[in-house]
């Protein structure tokens, strides 16, 4: 099996109960950064069984896997025993073992077409590329301290081609002329987005997926964010945004990122 494969497996046993797998894939020494789960093999084992014995069966729709060296990065649509959809960015990590040794995740409910009409999930699959993997990766670090960091606004423009850009976060519409719009009405509610550093970058062809800290509304923030490149351009955006939990609900001590 591809680390791909492997990743995907794993996240199968949530709906098929298969702890068997779940063990045979995962490092002993398995380290979890979602703040609601135990760390350590034993503790996903326990949440696969756990999911097996609600009385709704938990549902997985894979979207997107993509691979960067030791690293799996995936865009998926959980229904966890019966709680309601959500869509969700996963990171595995794997040891010089195959084994899955590392876990970051995003996850928020699944909401309406935004103003565009476009979701959270829908949009363009191919990968391509594969040999502006490096390019496309140094473009999304330079657009997320240039722009997103705030450090050099006035280059915005020069990430996109004029305004064709296509926007999958709920709230915003397409076009750089939409993510103005929505920035400019949050000024307004007097609530700012902000990115204060970048935790990961990772990339494949023409995907590139951005994880960074901030804060929203002044609540501490994870921010995942995936774009697509385009001629070295941005050309199109998915993202997940989730508030970071108070240190005294945490399930493990490995932080966040």
């Amino acid at each position: 099996m591809t680390n791909k494969e492997k990743a995907l497996a794993l996240i199968g046993t949530f709906a098929s109960g298969d702890t068997v797998l779940a063990k045979e894939l995962l490092a002993a020494p398995y380290i979890q950064h979602n703040l609601s789960y135990g760390t350590g093999r034993d503790a996903f084992i326990s949440s696969v069984e756990y999911l097996t014995s609600a009385p709704v069966r938990t549902t997985v729709e894979n979207i997107r896997a993509l691979e960067d060296g030791d690293r799996v990065f995936m865009q998926t649509v959980y229904n966890f025993a019966g709680v309601g959809k959500q869509v969700a960015f996963d990171i595995f990590r794997f040891d010089e073992d195959g084994k899955i040794a590392e876990h970051w995740d995003n996850l928020a409910s699944v909401a309406a077409p935004n103003p565009s009409g476009h979701t959270q999930i829908d949009g363009y699959m191919p990968v391509e590329d594969i040999e502006k993997t490096e390019e496309n990766r140094k473009l999304i670090q330079a657009f997320l301290y240039d722009v997103m960091q705030g450090h050099h606004p006035e280059k915005t423009a020069s990430y996109f081609n004029g305004d064709k850009h296509i926007q999958h976060n709920i709230s915003i519409a397409d076009g750089l002329s939409g993510l103005g719009s929505a920035l400019e009405a949050m000024a307004k509610q007097g609530i700012q987005m902000i990115y204060n550093r970048t935790r990961m970058v990772l990339a494949q062809g023409n995907f590139v997926l951005g994880v960074s800290e901030g804060s929203f509304g002044g609540a501490p923030t994870s921010y995942y964010d995936l774009w697509r490149i385009e001629g070295g351009k941005i050309a199109e955006h998915w993202d997940v945004m989730e508030t970071i939990a108070d240190r005294a609900s945490w399930k493990n001590d490995n932080g966040k990122f």
